[in-house]
This record gives structure tokens, C-alpha cells and sequence, in this order.
């Protein structure tokens, strides 16, 4: 019972981090921020392997470590970044607060859709992965209308059935895939040490690797 006890508490060290990454917010440390934000992302993407080790619903079928999951992730790839987004004025008045409502009111319509997930585990819709948006706001330095246009167009997309692959789940070119991911986050880590905005080569690889996901979710078609 303990491994899985353990387990659920390493979930729910992701809440934490959004504390952690809140506070960043209010001080205006935006590499923290998103440091904070990226270390709750390493954890949600390790805890399901760890659930399955420990069998945590063998052990504590009280507790669904899925609904704890959807909870942190609601707050780290939604909320916080959508009030940094607001704070570091990429989004600014009225109309900025509507966008940012937008950011969590589509959010929520996708973290509370039971089909939001493929047979290949690809998403259906675009998968509230704002977290990763903020960070290329903040990467590529954008203005206030570039980051209205990118987050109408998000937003749009959270309801068009199209699939958008998991970087660890989705089988289809799997390997180019994990590829681009490792490249990501090393220019992301590159940026967090030297500041934002990004240098050359980090936009570069940045670049190429949401192009490599766009025309990925394109190739897969729509969902069934």
C-alpha cells in the first residue's frame, strides 16, 4: 500500500508546483516560471509508469489517481499560464481578460470530454497544452495582437476533431517524434538558463519542432 501512497504523492507534488510557479508570477521571475511549470510536466509525465509499478488500483482503488491527475494538470497547463500570460501583458484590458477566460473555459470543455483521447492515445482536439504556448509567447517574444491570433486560433481548435499525437503514446512515427521532443527541451532548457527572449538557435529548433506538430496532427487526419 505504500508504494501507491507514495505514488499519488508524487502526483499531487505538481500542485506544488504550481504554487511555486504562481509566486514566479507575482515577482515577475518568467524563467522560473516556466521552470516550475516544466518540472510539474516531468511529473505527470512520470507518474503513470509509476501507478502501473506500484498498482494503485489494486492497493487504493479509493483514490483515482486520474481524477487527482486532471486536477494539477487543469491548474499547470491551463490557469497558471494563463495568468502569466495576463501579468507579463502579452495579454492586457478587457479583451485580455476575455482571451484569458477563453484559455479556461476551453480548457475545462476539454478535461471534462471523455472521448478526448484517441485508440493511439493521440488527443482529440487541441489538447490545452497552453503551458507550451505561453512558453513560445514568451520564447519568441510576441505582440499583444500575434498572442490574441495564436490564442483565438487555440482556442478554435480545441473543438475540431483533430488528433494531435502524444509525444510519449502515439505510435505513429514514434521515433521522429521522441526525437523532436529531446530537441524541445533542450532548447527549452537552453532559453530558461539564458532568459527570454530565446537566442537564434533555440527559436530555430523551437520552431521546427511545433511545425514538426502541427504538420504531424495534419498527417494523422481527422479523429473517428
Amino acid at each position: 500500500m505504500w508504494p501507491a501512497a507514495l505514488v499519488h504523492l508524487f502526483t499531487a507534488m505538481g500542485i506544488v508546483c504550481a504554487l511555486m510557479a504562481v509566486m514566479a508570477v507575482f515577482a515577475g521571475a518568467w524563467e522560473a516560471v516556466f521552470a516550475w511549470l516544466g518540472l510539474a510536466l516531468i511529473i505527470d509525465g512520470l507518474d503513470g509508469t509509476f501507478a502501473r509499478m506500484a498498482k494503485v488500483k489494486r492497493y487504493l482503488p479509493r483514490f483515482s489517481g486520474d481524477q487527482l491527475d486532471l486536477v494539477i494538470d487543469y491548474v499547470t497547463y491551463a490557469f497558471v499560464p494563463a495568468v502569466a500570460l495576463l501579468q507579463a501583458g502579452f495579454l492586457q484590458g478587457g479583451s485580455g481578460v476575455v482571451l484569458a477566460s477563453m484559455i479556461l473555459l476551453s480548457s475545462l470543455f476539454h478535461f471534462s470530454d471523455t472521448q478526448s483521447k484517441a485508440d493511439d492515445y493521440s488527443f482529440v482536439g487541441f489538447p490545452a497544452i497552453w503551458n507550451a504556448v505561453a512558453f513560445y509567447v514568451f520564447a519568441f517574444d510576441l505582440s499583444e495582437w500575434v498572442t490574441a491570433v495564436v490564442v483565438l486560433v487555440c482556442v478554435g481548435l480545441t473543438f475540431v476533431p483533430l488528433k494531435w499525437a502524444h509525444p510519449l503514446r502515439t505510435p505513429a512515427l514514434r521515433p521522429v517524434t521522441l526525437g523532436a521532443m529531446v530537441l524541445w527541451g533542450i532548447a527549452a532548457a537552453s532559453t530558461l538558463l539564458t532568459g527570454f527572449p530565446a537566442g537564434l538557435w533555440e527559436k530555430g529548433v523551437l520552431l521546427l519542432a511545433g511545425v514538426y506538430g502541427v504538420a504531424l496532427t495534419l498527417w494523422s487526419g481527422r479523429a473517428r
